[in-house]
């Protein structure tokens, strides 16, 4: 067991691959074994989920700095991410970064019957490319390396140039404070830095885009009250974000209530200072600049079997390995890092 935060985690040494999937705290876990115990006995009632629904919305909510009215849940970021790409207007010019995880741009490119363009560009060259676009997507921290995109750089630039913005706070939320009120569409999943099951997302929607955006994927759980919605038309969906709500999965939204409400409890820029002091002892040792986030790339694929060897939890991404610090990590995952390429005696430069 580890203590974290004021909580417990049941996590041996080497875990660095949060960005791929989080660790969740104990009570967590045990919140989520115990409705599985109760689906297995026949316990379960679907109307007693709708409270953890509502916690999760309101802890994502919370984190991002947005009112929960404005947030619809959904299962993934590319399902939640559809509906905003399906409702841009034809003919509609899309502004990403190269190597953007797919789920923010693939939902846009598969628009292009409509004339919906998507224009790739350099990320250092991101905020100076926005004029003629109409929408800019872009994942706040970018998973392939852990680049930060500045908010209060983007929203300055979008405003500038009129450009709509979709943030992907996926691989941010849980470790850097946000305020994000100002964004049209925050999109956000659960399994990462947020520490929750699988299958449980959201979109916080600005004004405008709350009017704009289709409810594509238009279900009971959209309706303004949703246990009166199951059967025959009108129809009669909700009157904010919670129009674009997707059937939720009942027992990842438990996990992701468990979680939030305690995440949120915590001042993230302590934790934020946690993260970028191991990352950063990382880097120093290896002679690297000091990184921007908790996520640090290596460029020391053949190390990774020397790596996996020490019991070190991480990812292979774009030839480069991965890894990724939480608030559950502490310098002994430094250190084991460390002594695997010193033994592997790899290139070690970011």
């Amino acid at each position: 067991m580890r203590e974290a935060f004021g909580t417990s985690f049941e996590l041996e040494p080497g875990y660095l691959n949060t960005a791929s999937i989080g660790v969740p705290p104990a009570v967590v876990a045990d919140s989520v074994s115990a409705v599985v115990s109760g689906w297995r006995g026949g316990r379960l009632s679907p109307p007693e989920f709708d409270e953890y629904v509502a916690r999760a919305r309101e802890g994502f909510a919370a984190l991002v700095g947005v009112r929960p009215e404005r947030v619809a849940t959904g299962s993934s970021v590319g399902q939640l991410v559809g509906a905003v790409a399906a409702s841009v207007p034809d003919g509609s010019s899309v502004l990403v970064a190269e190597r953007e995880f797919t789920s923010v741009t693939f939902p846009f490119a598969a628009q292009h019957g409509r004339g919906v363009r998507v224009t790739e560009v350099a990320p250092e060259r991101l905020l100076d490319s926005l004029s003629g676009h109409d929408v800019l997507a872009v994942s706040l921290v970018q998973s392939s390396d852990g680049r930060v995109f500045d908010p209060e750089s983007l929203r300055e630039a979008a405003a500038r140039h009129g450009v709509r913005v979709l943030l992907d706070v996926s691989q941010a939320a849980g470790w850097m404070p946000l305020e994000l009120d100002w964004a049209d569409w925050v999109v956000g999943c659960a399994y990462k830095w947020l520490l929750a099951p699988r299958g449980a997302a959201w979109l916080a929607l600005g004004a405008d885009a709350v009017r704009s955006t289709l409810p594509v994927g238009a279900n009971w759980y959209a309706g303004e009250d949703p246990w009166q919605s199951l059967y025959g038309l009108p129809l009669r969906l909700a009157h904010n974000a919670r129009a674009l709500d997707a059937s939720p999965d009942w027992f990842a939204q438990l996990g992701a209530a468990a979680a939030l409400d305690w995440l949120r409890t915590l001042d993230l820029s302590a934790v934020r200072a946690h993260c970028l002091e191991l990352a950063g002892r990382l880097c120093g040792q290896l002679g690297a600049a000091p990184p921007a986030s908790p996520i640090v790339t290596l460029d020391v694929a053949e190390a990774l079997p020397e790596l996996r060897a020490a019991g070190i939890r991480c990812a292979e991404r774009d030839g480069r390995v991965r890894l990724s610090f939480h608030l559950y990590n502490t310098r002994e995952d430094v250190d084991l890092v460390l002594d695997a390429l010193s033994r592997a005696d790899p290139r070690s430069s970011r």
